[in-house]
């Protein structure tokens, strides 16, 4: 174990040198989760099986959301071309280096209290006892409360549903296409209302609204 140890903390430190290294932005980013996927198998090793698991997988979404919202939006095609990743670098030479020290003297110079007693038979037991503790209802019931909050906020972006589409019994064989609700048609002007766009028109290849499966 304390083999494993030291090589998943060289491996999360030179991870973590080569975000400020690389050349891009995704490259940077895929640097960053290497090093915090190492410091979770770091937990796992000390039998902190929950924040490591914990660690992992919030790790790993958030970088891999961050990597596909960078290769969309950025001009600098797919994050990959080589850009300049550190601005300002003498300042962040001098301050990177005194939070070091700063850090490093602390470590030392703290009084560490010594263990009492014996460790808990179920570590993550205890842990969420002591995180959570009595406010376990409270977070259950804002979970459920930003769930709902999620679901509504699709439903009222969105400007017309199924029952719209296929009628109020889900029975039309085609959706109403564009439809009320659907507002501009692509710049082009407002988008008729079906009727009137189907007057005339029967075999425009577009449904029409009054058509159903009875």
């Amino acid at each position: 174990m304390a083999v494993a140890f030291w090589i998943l903390a060289v491996v999360s430190v030179a991870a973590g040198i080569a975000v400020f290294v690389v050349d891009s932005m995704a490259r940077a980013t895929f640097a960053l989760l290497a090093s915090l996927l190492a410091v979770g198998v770091v937990f796992l090793l000390i039998d902190l099986e929950y924040l490591g698991v914990l660690i992992i997988l919030m790790m790993v979404m958030e970088m891999l959301i961050m990597a596909v919202f960078m290769i969309m939006y950025m001009m600098n095609p797919a994050g990959l071309m080589p850009m300049k990743m550190v601005h300002n670098n003498r300042g962040a030479v001098i301050i990177s280096g005194a939070v070091f020290v700063l850090l490093a003297v602390g470590i030392f110079r703290t009084s560490w209290p010594q263990r009492r007693g014996e460790p808990p038979g179920d570590p993550t037991h205890a842990l969420g006892l002591a995180i959570m503790g009595p406010k376990m209802l409270v977070m259950m019931v804002i979970g459920v409360a930003i769930l709902a909050t999620m679901i509504s906020t699709v439903v009222l972006a969105t400007h017309r549903g199924r029952y719209d589409r296929y009628g109020e019994d889900l029975k039309r064989r085609r959706p109403l296409d564009p439809g009320p609700g659907s507002g501009m048609g692509m710049g082009m002007g407002p988008v008729l209302p079906a009727a009137d766009h189907h007057a005339g028109h029967g075999s425009c290849g577009s449904p029409d609204p009054r058509e159903d499966s009875g």
